[in-house]
């Protein structure tokens, strides 16, 4: 079988000890219906609760292979955007199984969880998640990122429907000194495309650029999208925002704090954080006076 990357992984059955080194592989895992065969995890992975039960090996970055061959796990699975190549080769070269897991756009969360279902003998279950994903995020894109504007009449008296235009973009602010943004290559970028937005950045090579408060006035973003550790934090970003009042995201009061942290899981409630931030960037705003 194939995994995300197309790596081939030989599997005489179906893997009934699983190690996972990412809190989304993890998530993943459980929703294909294999969250039983998982043996040993990473330090953050916390989704779902069950998650929180399973003994502790490491993270992507640094975990304990003496702690991993002792659970004896047929396939080890790794957040391939992560996990350094040396770090995946220390795996092999121990003659441990390794089944890369990655995903560059929402849409490839079915296929993933199908692929893991094949790899943990779960396909039935794999296969049912996936296609309510699959329908939701159809849903979601049909329902947000259509050309045009909100049809007349859908807003309250005295508000501005939010253009889902193509051309209508959003500043995905991820910290405030110096100011962080998103490109193309990271998930939330296409989180806001199938909301009915383009990331202001998304032409710039870095997964994570930082930009200058210049670059910002001068690309003028419709909304500015501050995504914080907390409520609190996202907030005082927004606050900020207000000191320059030549922006068009803050004439017009488009300037969403926001905190939940499923967006940068990785992981299935992916689908569920997307369809509540597009809820939120669809919601009219007060006419600016």
């Amino acid at each position: 079988m194939l995994d995300d990357d197309g790596h081939t992984l030989q599997l005489n059955v179906a893997a009934p000890r699983i190690v996972s080194l990412a809190p989304g592989a993890t998530a993943m895992l459980f929703a294909a219906g294999a969250g039983a065969q998982v043996f040993g995890t990473s330090d953050y992975s916390d989704e779902p609760e069950a998650a929180r039960r399973i003994e502790r090996v490491g993270d992507s970055q640094s975990f304990d292979l003496e702690r991993i061959l002792a659970l004896h796990p047929d396939v080890v699975v790794v957040w391939s955007g992560g996990t350094s190549a040396a770090q995946i080769d220390r795996l092999e070269r121990v003659g441990l199984k390794v089944y890369r897991q990655h995903l560059v756009r929402l849409a490839d969360i079915p296929d993933s969880l199908r692929r893991l279902g094949m790899m943990a003998g779960t396909q039935s279950q794999a296969q049912a998640a996936a296609d309510t994903m699959a329908h939701t995020l159809a849903t979601l894109q049909q329902r947000y990122a259509p050309v045009g504007t909100a049809p007349a009449g859908t807003a309250p008296a005295g508000t501005v429907p939010v253009s889902t235009t193509p051309g209508h973009t959003v500043l995905i602010q991820v910290w405030d000194h110096p100011l962080y943004t998103v490109s193309h290559a990271q998930l939330l970028s296409d989180v806001v495309r199938v909301c009915g937005y383009h990331n202001l950045y998304d032409d710039l090579p870095d997964p994570g650029p930082a930009v200058s408060l210049e670059s910002v006035l001068r690309r003028d973003p419709d909304v500015i999208l501050a995504l914080g550790s907390d409520t609190s934090t996202a907030t005082q970003w927004v606050r900020q925002w207000t000191a320059y009042p030549t922006l068009k995201a803050v004439r017009l009061g488009r300037l969403l704090p926001w905190s939940d942290q499923r967006l940068s899981r990785l992981g299935p409630s992916m689908v569920e954080a997307t369809a509540a931030l597009c809820e939120a960037l669809s919601r009219p705003v007060n006419q600016p006076h």
